[in-house]
């Protein structure tokens, strides 16, 4: 099992890959065959770059240069396969420098995230073939979702089942896909190797977690979640032919709030290095949001990687400034600070004929946000070090966040992250070093843009605005619906205004991972200009 990280485009580095771990695979494990993941060849989602003409001869060169390079093990391997009739998400089996086997996914997922209709034409071929004299039926990933393709395996007398997948991260989806399996076997009575992608892909993280699940719908064996694997599974043969996969290190599943934090750990890594980026800087405000940005970026990247930077204002309190820089102590990154009262003040000066009989209000605050943003990409730019954001879920949700400041950046660790989850993710965090301060978990949350202001003056409370937003954002609920689940009616049609007339904002905000069922961005689409109402 080739639980390999690849990069989306690179045909031929993903080739390159491929041969390493087939060639290490036979050598130092001594396995028959070896098992890569949906699509290995263009990575995914390849999206619109399997319309580009020069994909298909890249393709042809990635597989005749292993066909040539590899032999003494049979590759199952995925990969697009273009022919007259179009293109199909196709698994094939490899081996004696030729194909000998080709199979077409036939369930092709369009919904969530995915768009495989857009690109591919659905198969229905069995897929049953010989692998060393076993009979192997290949499926791909949405396929195992479906019992008709089993059926079909099952028809055709097939003794194992190999499902290769570019399965992408929620919190709790390895549960769900191990349930979905266990169905499959009870309904087939068949073996299954389950072999996912690894790493991060724009917005999308695709968290590995491999396994092999018997007949009986056991997990015999469970690959690291998060990391690159090469692991090998090892089957004996019955007397009537079954083959039982023999018990292997099934790696025990991480918490919720573990799995969670890793997956963005790994999803900022890989969208820096892939982005060809080697540091980041982060502007550190003193609240739980930066403070955890900050201890990600360096689980990601190193403390040599990551510069932060502090910008206080005539409305930042003295302990902001303090904890910022306690925590960069913490962590060993570099900080500085840069005061944003002089330009502040130029920009009020130059604005005081517009602004002559206007009293302060939010512009005002977000002037200072906007100062915040022009010094942070002015580091980027001179430094070659991407911004990474601080937003959360529940702000990008109302769109409490200023475009063109804070929301200024090159990636958001945690776009999708809701603020109670934060406050979870950070003592989290903290359980394995103290980094972030107690008091900065303690401490009311407050953009600091005007004088004693906290984010409650501007919102409900978080332990009842995030349920909510739940409600609205992940499982489309009216708010007719909401206000029968026991909250109130005005604050309800309050919030629901409020995540609609934000659209544009999210619209403009960097990327970040998907942590939750639902995010923003492809996994959500809602129009910006809209008559719709919930009436």
């Amino acid at each position: 099992m080739a639980q390999i990280d690849l990069l989306v485009g690179d045909v031929a580095g993903n080739r390159a890959k491929v041969v390493e771990a087939a060639l290490d695979a036979r050598d130092r494990l001594k396995a028959d065959v070896v098992v890569f993941p949906e699509l290995t060849l263009t990575g995914y989602p390849p999206e619109d770059l399997l319309l580009r003409p020069a994909m298909v001869g890249q393709i042809d060169v990635a597989l005749a240069a292993i066909k040539s390079r590899v032999n003494g093990i049979s590759i199952v391997l995925g990969y697009p396969h273009y022919d007259d009739s179009g293109c199909y998400n196709a698994a094939a089996v490899i081996a004696n420098g030729e194909i000998q086997h080709r199979y077409f996914k036939q369930s092709l997922p369009n919904h969530s995230v995915f768009d495989e209709k857009r690109y591919f034409k659905a198969g229905s071929a069995s897929s049953v073939t010989e692998i060393n004299g076993m009979k192997v039926a290949l499926s791909i990933c949405e396929d195992i979702w479906q019992p008709q393709a089993l059926e079909q395996a099952q028809q055709a007398g097939a003794q194992l089942v190999i499902n290769i997948n570019a399965s992408p991260f929620h919190a709790g989806k390895q549960q769900q896909r191990e349930a979905v399996l266990a169905q499959r076997v009870a309904e087939s009575g068949l073996p299954i190797v389950y072999l996912n992608l690894v790493g991060g892909q724009d917005e999308l993280i695709f968290d590995g977690g491999s396994f092999v699940i018997n007949a009986q719908g056991a997990v015999t064996q469970r690959l690291p979640a998060l990391v690159e694997s090469l692991m090998v599974t090892e089957f004996t043969i019955e007397a009537n032919g079954a083959l039982v996969p023999q018990p292997a290190w099934v790696t025990p599943l991480p918490t919720n709030d573990a799995m969670i934090y890793n997956a963005i750990v790994l999803a900022v890594r890989d969208y820096i290095h892939k982005n060809g980026f080697n540091s980041v800087v982060i502007g550190l405000s003193g609240g739980i949001d930066s403070a955890l940005t900050l201890a990600i970026a360096v689980d990601a990247m190193g403390a040599a990687h990551v510069e932060a930077v502090t910008m206080p204002s005539r409305y930042t309190a003295d302990m902001s400034i303090e904890d910022s820089f306690t925590e960069c102590e913490a962590l060993g990154v570099t900080c500085h600070q840069i005061e944003i009262e002089p330009m502040y003040q130029l920009f009020l000066t130059a604005l005081q004929d517009d602004f002559l009989d206007d009293k302060p209000d939010t512009t005002e605050e977000n002037i200072q946000a906007r100062c915040r943003g022009v010094i942070l990409m002015a580091i980027s730019n001179k430094g070659r070090k991407i911004v990474l954001t601080t937003g959360n879920k529940s702000e990008m949700s109302v769109g409490y966040a200023t475009l063109y400041g804070d929301m200024a950046g090159g990636f958001a660790p945690l776009k999708d992250v809701p603020k109670l989850l934060v406050y979870r993710l950070s003592n989290y965090r903290n359980t394995l070093s103290a980094v972030i301060p107690q008091r900065v978990i303690d401490r009311p949350p407050s953009a600091e843009l005007a004088a004693d202001q906290k984010d409650e003056d501007s919102l409900p409370p978080y332990e009842i605005l995030d349920p909510v937003l739940e409600m609205i954002v992940e499982r489309d609920m009216g708010p007719d619906a909401i206000i029968k689940a026991g909250y109130d009616s005005e604050m309800v049609h309050q919030i629901v205004a409020m995540v609609k007339r934000n659209e544009y904002k999210r619209r403009q905000a960097p990327p970040g991972v998907k942590i939750t069922a639902r995010a923003f961005g492809r996994d959500r689409r809602y129009p910006i200009t809209s008559g719709f109402h919930e009436a």
